[in-house]
C-alpha cells in the first residue's frame, strides 16, 4: 500500500481526491488548517508558510504520522484571485509550494502532485486567448496575483526537476471545480455567452479532478509536466460554434471543435496521463 501525503485534502477538491486514493487503497494523510466534517483519512494541522511544520510532517517526524511517503499531492492554497489582499494571496501561496517542494527535496520524495491553475492561460480571457481550444502549448499569461503565483509554482517544479533527473513534478491546471449540486444552475448559463467566457465555458468535476490526481501520482516520465484538467464537455447547451461567433469571433480556431467539448484542451492529460473524464453536468440530476 503506498502512502500518500495531501496537502489541502479539506477543501472543495481536496475531500473529493482524499476519498479517491483511500477508495484505491493508498494510505493517505492530509495536512490542512481545517478538519474535515467527514473523517476520510487521518488529518494534521499544519502551517504550510512554516516550513519547520512541513518538513516535519513530510519528512515523517510527526508521532503517530510517520511516514516514508511515497508521493505528496500539493493542493493547499488560498483557491482563487480576489478572496483576500493580492499581498496575501502571494505571501501564502507561492512560500507554501516552495516549502513543501523543498521539504520534499530533503525527504528524497520523487513523486510531487500539485494544483496549478486554468488562470496561467491567461483567464479571464478580457485580452482573448491566441487559439481555441487553448492548450498548453503557448507560454502561460497571468493575469492577477493568484495566476502569477501559480506560474511561480510551475517554474519552481521544473528547475526542481532540472536539479535531479529522477524527479517527476506534476502541475495540474484545474480548471472551475463543481461538484454534483453544484449543477442545477447549468442550464441557465445558456441566457448569456458572457457570463461564463471567462474559462471558454469549462469546469472540471471534482470526481474527475481526483481521478487526474491519482494518474498523476501513477504516471511513468520523469521531469516536469503541467497539464489542463478539464471535463470532456462544457457548462453550455449551446454549440461552441455560436459562443466563439458570438463571444471570440476573431478568435482562430485550431484543431477539432466539437459541439459540447471542452474548450480547454485534455489531449495532453489523455495522452500522458491516460486521464479520461467519467462524469458530465448533462447526466447528474441537476443537468438533465
Amino acid at each position: 500500500m503506498a502512502k500518500v501525503l495531501v496537502t489541502g485534502g479539506s477543501g472543495k477538491l481536496g475531500r473529493a481526491v482524499l476519498r479517491d486514493l483511500v477508495a484505491h487503497g493508498y494510505d493517505v494523510l492530509n495536512l490542512d488548517q481545517h478538519i474535515p466534517a467527514e473523517k476520510i483519512c487521518q488529518t494534521v494541522k499544519v502551517d504550510l508558510t512554516d516550513f519547520g511544520q512541513v518538513y516535519t510532517a513530510i519528512s515523517g517526524g510527526i508521532d503517530e504520522r510517520k511516514g516514508p511517503f511515497d508521493a505528496v499531492v500539493h493542493l493547499a492554497a488560498i483557491p482563487a484571485p480576489g478572496l483576500v489582499p493580492n499581498a496575501a494571496t502571494f505571501a501564502n501561496n507561492v512560500p507554501s509550494s516552495y516549502n513543501v517542494f523543498e521539504a520534499c527535496r530533503l525527504s528524497g520524495i520523487k513523486n510531487v502532485v500539485f494544483a496549478s491553475s486554468e488562470t496561467v492561460l491567461g483567464l479571464p480571457f478580457d485580452n482573448p486567448p491566441p487559439y481555441a481550444p487553448v492548450d498548453e502549448e503557448y507560454f502561460p499569461r497571468p493575469e492577477s496575483a493568484y495566476s502569477l503565483g501559480k506560474l511561480l509554482d510551475e517554474t519552481m517544479a521544473a528547475q526542481y526537476c532540472r536539479w535531479d533527473a529522477d524527479l517527476r513534478m506534476v502541475g495540474l491546471r484545474f480548471s472551475n471545480v463543481m461538484n454534483p449540486e453544484d449543477y442545477h444552475a447549468f442550464p441557465g448559463f445558456d441566457g448569456d455567452a458572457h457570463k461564463r467566457k471567462w474559462n471558454l465555458w469549462a469546469y472540471i468535476d471534482a470526481r474527475d479532478g481526483a481521478q487526474a490526481v491519482r494518474r498523476a501520482i501513477q504516471a511513468d516520465f520523469t521531469g516536469f509536466e503541467a497539464f489542463i484538467i478539464a471535463n470532456a464537455d462544457g457548462v453550455m447547451s449551446r454549440s461552441n460554434t455560436s459562443l466563439l461567433a458570438e463571444v471570440f469571433p476573431d478568435v482562430p480556431q485550431k484543431g477539432n471543435i466539437t459541439t459540447n467539448g471542452t474548450l480547454l484542451s485534455i489531449e495532453k492529460a489523455k495522452r500522458l496521463l491516460g486521464y479520461s473524464p467519467q462524469f458530465s453536468w448533462r447526466n447528474e440530476a441537476g443537468g438533465k
